[in-house]
């Protein structure tokens, strides 16, 4: 390589360097830097490295100085993301079912090594496994990156999707026919990434878990109206569509043990006004769209939380009780 394309890329390398192999308790010293640099082919002078640290510095990169004995070391002190930071982004991709065993690890290199390579061994040492219900498409990431694709040019998706038979093989649905849908958003929920979308030619709204799609690509027509029209209005959509599963919209009263006030918080928001009833008991109107799910979320805890209006839900709950029994 010519000496003037060593000049070019050496203030590049230097800050690769010292972003990867340092921090506040790795400085490296003038020699150690200039060896590295060396290995990597880049002619160096430790006489004018603090002059190159100087430049990096100048433009904004914030290089800290220090000394070592009687020689200046240098070390990367702030990035882009604290080590607390990395931690809970690398604790989410783990605990993702829908990202596949092998992309998690190749994520959770990536991530780790944001924070340099001594806390990325840190990160990854502290690291706890424990979810190993893993989904096997690996596909998935191209799959997200064109819907955000399609989700960004306004345009129709086509795609086949797939259910597992008992040997965990995928069976496609309609006979292996392609959907064509308009896709509205990428949402997760309760570990599941979901691809929510409008078809105008039935004009109704479905969910697909984006793990179960295959062959997924953007076609030349445009979204209706009423697909971009749902996109402006994704936040409400969404907490219909996952949060209650549908059904008619009804304000609910509960009275529950004192014990689930967390998990009244957390199905239906902070926001929620509560009122004791009695010693151990409080009491809580919430909005809820009246669906199986809610059913279910409300029967696990059975003898604990209890509807108290309006009455045709109670006397519902009551006849699915009896049902329960049998």
């Amino acid at each position: 390589m010519a000496i003037e394309n060593y000049r070019k890329v050496k203030l590049i390398k230097l800050l690769e360097l010292l972003r990867q192999h340092t921090d506040a308790q790795h400085p490296m010293t003038n020699s150690q830097v200039c060896a590295a640099m060396d290995e990597m082919g880049i002619p160096c002078d430790r006489r004018i490295i603090s002059q190159d640290v100087a430049v990096l510095n100048d433009m904004g990169y914030e290089i800290m100085v220090t000394m070592i004995g009687h020689e200046k070391a240098y070390y990367v002190d702030d990035r882009s993301f604290s080590v607390p930071e990395l931690k809970i982004l690398i604790d989410a991709v783990h605990a993702s079912s829908f990202i596949t065993e092998k992309k998690s690890n190749e994520l959770i290199e990536k991530l780790a090594a944001l924070a340099g390579i001594h806390q990325a061994e840190v990160l990854k040492r502290n690291m706890v496994c424990f979810n190993t219900r893993k989904h096997s498409n690996e596909k998935i990431l191209y799959t997200i990156d064109t819907l955000e694709e399609a989700i960004l040019t306004q345009k129709k998706v086509i795609f086949l999707y797939f259910d597992l038979n008992e040997n965990g093989e995928r069976v496609y649905r309609r006979g292996g026919h392609h959907y064509v849908v308009e896709p509205v958003a990428l949402v997760f929920n309760e570990d599941n990434y979901y691809m929510s979308c409008y078809s105008s030619r039935h004009d109704s709204t479905s969910n697909y878990r984006v793990d179960r799609m295959d062959g997924v690509e953007i076609i030349e027509e445009p979204c209706s109206e009423k697909a971009l029209a749902l996109r402006d209005q994704v936040a409400t959509y969404t907490e219909q569509a996952f949060k209650m599963f549908g059904g008619q919209l009804e304000d609910v009263v509960l009275e529950f043990d004192r014990v689930l006030i967390g998990v009244v918080y957390d199905k239906f928001g902070e926001s929620v006004k509560m009122i004791p009833s009695g010693e151990n008991k409080c009491i809580a109107t919430v909005k809820v769209r009246i669906s199986p799910t809610f059913w279910g979320w409300l029967f696990q805890f059975a003898g604990q939380m209890k509807i108290l209006s309006p009455t045709h839900l109670l006397e519902q709950y009551k006849e699915y009780a009896r049902k329960a029994e049998l």
